[in-house]
């Protein structure tokens, strides 16, 4: 599951995107990587709502984990 993800510009997606891959090579459940990624992204944005910060969080790792895409993705409007 490792990769580079230097070419990922907002530095939360980046955060979200490195925690979950961490995670899960390290045994923990998809679900449970998830929660965690969740609960990261909304540190570096609190004012995002729980279902907000979800579908993110779900949209990141089905770009960049699951499909392998390394293009732009929507979302947050952060550097």
């Amino acid at each position: 599951m490792a990769g580079d993800f230097s070419h990922i510009a907002r530095r939360c997606e980046r955060a979200v995107v490195t925690a979950y891959r961490e995670l899960r090579e390290q045994g923990s459940a998809d679900f449970s990587a998830f929660g965690a990624c969740t609960a990261l992204y909304r540190i570096h944005h609190p004012e995002s709502s729980v279902n907000e910060a979800r579908r993110l969080v779900a949209e990141w790792i089905d770009h960049h984990v699951v499909r392998g895409d390394s293009g732009p993705t929507d979302g947050c409007d952060c550097d």
